[in-house]
């Protein structure tokens, strides 16, 4: 699957007074901004319209279901600044950062021109009359580079990596620790049921739902794995030491015309037991992140082991 991780850096222009969870704010703007930008038919409602199947846009925002009747994955996650400070001043730097799945690649310069114009149109709660504005300066990744800088305004081919087929470790091995840390809200249903606690194997459900989803989207084809075998081996797995907490917070959803309430998981939980086969499968859901909400950068997690 190709994968590309490209880091926006930007300066603020004015005052800006965001929540103390910056997705939402992203993932509203952003794609305001992309259908600015992209949509050809102004007065066109997607599902209706001609050009869908060559828009942007409806790619990224308005994927469609499967045969089977399950949407697929949004090929894009927002990560935006980790920091819960609420105000900032003009002139401070302004960085997130944008991931993009297989071919949604081909299109970073639809997303890049967005960004701008979402600088444009400013983020935030309304100061004096108007949302924050900002400038983007620069896009780089780690794989290539800078791609784009402002003075100079072309943008260079994003040249995304690939991600092989994630392959589980041998069963088995020493008894070890792993320690996971919830950099974001992780939000996982269990059972039809939100989890206010992380067992292993929930951990490890959501994580193969999440590698086969954008695979089978994405990449080459759902990986063939033992799905059945880790899920029971996961479950012999224990929680030496849990310090995670609900953390609730909420979002107006413009398209909806209604608050959304998207409390979910955030803290450390340390497992113990037989992990080595996990470790590989883990590390790569630490690059995409898990669970419900993604595309507002939830579900980010790090590993200590």
């Amino acid at each position: 699957m190709l994968f590309g991780e490209y880091r926006f850096h930007a300066v603020l222009e004015d005052e800006a007074l965001l929540p103390a969870y910056k997705g939402s704010t992203f993932r509203g703007v952003f794609g305001v901004a992309l259908k600015q930008v992209a949509c050809a038919l102004k007065l066109q409602e997607c599902p209706s319209c001609l050009l869908r199947s060559q828009c942007v846009y409806a790619l990224v925002f308005e994927t469609q279901p499967a045969p089977e009747g399950l949407p697929p994955p949004h090929p894009f996650v927002i990560e935006p600044p980790l920091t819960t400070r609420t105000r900032f001043e003009p002139g401070e730097a302004f960085d997130f950062t944008l991931l993009l799945f297989g071919g949604a690649n081909d299109f970073l310069p639809y997303f890049v021109y967005a960004f701008r114009e979402m600088g444009r149109l400013g983020i935030g709660r309304r100061l004096a009359g108007r949302r924050a504005r900002f400038r983007l300066l620069s896009v780089t990744t780690p794989a290539a580079g800078e791609l784009y800088r402002e003075e100079e305004g072309t943008l260079l081919p994003g040249r995304p990596v690939s991600l092989e087929p994630p392959a589980p470790g041998a069963p088995g091995g020493p008894e070890a620790e792993l320690t996971l840390t919830l950099l974001t809200p992780l939000r996982l249903k269990f059972r039809n049921h939100l989890q206010p606690e992380l067992p292993f194997h929930v951990l490890m459900r959501a994580v193969l739902r999440r590698l086969a989803a954008l695979w089978q989207h994405y990449g080459g084809g759902e990986p063939a794995l033992d799905y059945r075998g880790l899920i029971a081996r996961a479950q012999e797995v224990a929680v030496a030491h849990d310090r995670l907490a609900w953390y609730d917070w909420r979002r107006y959803s413009n398209r909806q015309e209604a608050e959304m309430f998207l409390g979910g998981l955030v803290g450390e939980i340390t497992y113990r037991g037989r992990l080595r086969e996990f470790l590989p499968l883990l590390a790569l859901a630490a690059r995409l992140h898990l669970g419900k909400n993604t595309t507002f950068g939830l579900g980010k997690i790090h590993l200590f082991h």
